[in-house]
């Protein structure tokens, strides 16, 4: 009997360790890890674009909120998972996407930033294919990473990049509002 509570008991936790959601064609993982620290999803959904799933997004934080001006202040670990779901999305559109997206964030003003944004950038130098993983994380003391499928690309400082790059997301201008809703507390 011992034994079998013992299995049952190690199967549970192998299950809850591996909790996934189902976000259209993708599945994100409940928790992530990223400096460290865990970090839960605060809510996640689709980029869409002329009918088409362009990729799932997630956002994982250390404590869930839906105040999108204190998450991309914050001054702690955090991440948005990009989980590519159409070849649609191209190394060029990607990077285009972010440069517009820095410029909305901003309300068009870089220039404080624009050296870290092309750094940043050209970490994208790779093509995307579907089923790729981004995830562009701000580690605490380090500044925003960007990983692809689990390897880190490279990283610029910065807690005003931080916030610029989150608000692309998240921010008054977002990328997508309905996805934006989504981050802020669809879980």
């Amino acid at each position: 009997m011992k034994k079998i509570a013992t299995l049952l008991t190690l199967f549970l936790s192998i299950s809850f360790a591996n909790a996934q959601i189902k976000v259209g064609d993708a599945s994100l993982p409940e928790k992530v890890t990223f400096n460290n620290e865990e970090l839960v999803i605060n809510g996640a959904g689709l980029r869409e674009k002329f009918f088409f799933d362009i990729y799932a997004g997630a956002l994982y934080v250390k404590q869930k909120g839906k105040s999108a001006g204190t998450i991309a202040s914050a001054d702690e670990t955090m991440a948005i998972k990009l989980y590519i779901l159409s070849g649609m999305m191209s190394r060029s559109k990607m990077e285009d996407a972010l440069r517009e997206g820095f410029k909305k964030a901003t309300n068009d003003n870089t220039k404080a930033l624009d050296k870290r944004i092309n750094k940043f950038v050209g970490f994208v130098s790779d093509e995307i294919e579907v089923g790729q993983t981004y995830d562009l994380v701000y580690e605490k003391g380090k500044g925003s990473v960007i990983y692809k499928n689990g390897q880190e690309k490279g990283y610029v400082e910065g807690l005003d990049f931080k916030k610029a790059l989150f608000n692309i997301w998240i921010g008054h201008k977002p990328a997508d509002k309905g996805l934006k809703a989504e981050l802020l507390g669809s879980f």
